[in-house]
């Protein structure tokens, strides 16, 4: 216990002795070192993973950068992804948007020269409605993968998908025509009303003369194109009033609002031998035109009427006995100061081929030559005319007919005239309007005001002749109609049932009845008995 002056002294322990120190026989790492080596031993690892699964590095050009985001839109090939935007810069001039993406190293074969890029999102095209998916996932790169093996980094981006991808079978075909029409990228193709195809690609000819398209028609449908096959505009609705009726002609619902192409063999006709990949055909305006057989050097040809042309206009048909020879190009009008009267000239184009046909073992002669010179001769003597026909009723569209009309006043001809001017003859229509003429010239010369005189003394003596009738004639024929009832009552009351001339009519006939039946007694007797004539009756014996 320590005591109230303080602590305690210690006391005196003896002296521990000295630890002994003695050196490690080797040294080991401590464990905090082995997790950060393993981490950067990883690291090293995804680094060169990386390196050797990156593929190559493309730029794509697009016009815009809409639903684009660097490290987020993938690059897609048949919804694989097979890469990724690393960056978005614009270009040096400001008109394009520069999209830098890492492809991997499984699509190294496709930065080659002919691959296509463009930007998947919902879009509403001829082809449909594409790219509805992208509107919950977000925008990305599709890829149509290329054939080529010229490598290439730097590419211009479509700005709509290709409507034919690589990979899709079939044949592709050019189409050269007059007008573009309601055709567009994505318009289909039809071969007998069965959709087959598509059109990929539309161009401007460089003169400016007509129009380029690209078709695709796929297998097993490519087929079916020929060397000898026909294409056509199938768009919108081809209605048509002839003397057939009303026809609607349409290829399908598609085809109305967003246009299409159609082909098919001539008539009588197999598909001919396969086309060849990328062959050119032309594109005809409708089926009639297309399926039309192919028509030689036109003849001109030119007809002067006197008469109005409202009606015709270019382009209108030349028909000889319902067979198309050609159409008009072009209608004037002269004037001749030496008779001082109006001439129509219309011009036309005639094709002899389309009668060209072997009769009676003969051929009917080539145009211009000598024999068709004097063939033209013949049929002009004959009574070939032209003349103006209404070809529709309900638009008063004309159309130039050709015929024979033998009553024709003779004309003088030329059929080495160059162009060939064959006479004419009006159109019974226009012939009844001379005779209406006539006949209102003829009216003009009758003698209305002494007709008038005469008709109104006519009616003043029927007048008279009704007041004398009247005053006259109506009383003695209302007595003798009184004369007339009375008559006939009285024969009524004879005839009636119950008057006497019925009773005694009746009493009449009884007796008549009975001396019948004893003449009919007679007779049968006498039948039986004919000596009684003779001897006369014997008595009954009993």
């Amino acid at each position: 216990m320590n005591s109230p002056q303080g602590p305690a002294a210690p006391r005196d322990l003896p002296d521990a002795p000295d630890p002994g120190i003695e050196p490690r026989r080797g040294w080991l790492p401590s464990l905090v070192w082995v997790v950060p080596l393993i981490a950067a031993l990883i690291g090293i690892a995804l680094v060169v993973k990386s390196i050797t699964e990156r593929g190559p590095a493309v730029t794509i050009s697009f016009n815009n950068a809409e639903g684009l985001e660097p490290g987020k839109t993938q690059v897609k090939y048949k919804d694989v992804v097979i890469g990724s935007v690393k960056s978005i810069t614009l270009s040096k001039d400001h008109s394009q948007v520069q999209v830098a993406v890492q492809l991997s190293n499984q699509a190294d074969d496709f930065a080659v020269k002919d691959t296509r890029f463009w930007v998947v999102r919902p879009r509403i095209g001829a082809s449909g409605v594409t790219g509805i998916g992208t509107l919950l996932s977000g925008a990305y790169i599709g890829v149509d993968a290329g054939r080529s093996k010229e490598a290439r980094s730097e590419f211009v981006g479509l700005e709509a998908p290709p409507p034919v991808t690589g990979d899709q079978k079939g044949r592709r075909f050019t189409l050269h025509g007059d007008s573009l029409g309601s055709i567009d990228i994505g318009s289909p193709i039809f071969y007998r009303r069965v959709q087959v195809g598509q059109v990929y690609a539309l161009s401007l000819d460089k003169d400016g003369t007509g129009v380029t398209m690209q078709v695709f028609v796929a297998a097993p449908y490519d087929q079916y194109v020929g060397t000898n096959s026909r294409w056509w505009h199938a768009s919108g609705v081809n209605v048509r009033l002839d003397s057939n009726g009303f026809v609607v002609n349409t290829q399908s619902l598609t085809s109305i609002l967003i246009g299409g192409l159609s082909f098919r063999a001539p008539p009588g006709q197999t598909p001919g031998p396969q086309a060849a990949d990328y062959s050119s055909f032309h594109l005809a305006s409708d089926e009639a035109d297309a399926m039309r057989a192919p028509d030689t050097t036109p003849v001109r040809t030119v007809m002067k009427f006197n008469q109005s042309l409202r009606g015709l206009s270019v382009g209108a048909v030349v028909d000889f006995r319902g067979i198309v020879l050609g159409q008009v190009t072009d209608i004037g009008v002269d004037y001749d100061p030496k008779t001082r009267s109006f001439t129509m000239p219309v011009t036309l184009e005639l094709y002899p081929d389309r009668l060209r046909r072997r009769v009676h073992g003969t051929e009917v002669p080539k145009a211009g030559t000598v024999e068709n010179q004097r063939l033209l001769q013949h049929l002009v003597e004959r009574g070939l005319r032209g003349q103006l026909r209404t070809g529709n009723l309900l638009t008063g569209q004309l159309y130039v007919a050709l015929d024979i009309f033998p009553k024709a006043a003779p004309v003088s001809f030329d059929p080495a005239r160059d162009p060939l001017e064959l006479p004419t003859i009006p159109n019974s229509l226009d012939a009844l309007q001379t005779q209406v003429a006539e006949i209102a010239k003829k009216l003009e010369r009758m003698p209305f005001d002494q007709i008038g005189t005469n008709l109104n003394n006519s009616l003043k003596n029927a007048d008279k002749l009704f007041t004398q009738l009247s005053t006259e004639i109506m009383p003695q024929a209302r007595d003798t109609l009184a004369a007339a009832k009375q008559t006939f009552g009285s024969a009524e009351a004879t005839l009636r049932q119950d008057s006497p001339v019925q009773a005694d009519m009746h009493q009449a006939l009884q007796e008549l009845t009975r001396t019948l039946q004893s003449l009919n007694a007679l007779a049968d007797y006498l039948e039986r008995h004919p000596e009684s004539l003779v001897r006369g009756k014997s008595e009954d014996k009993p």
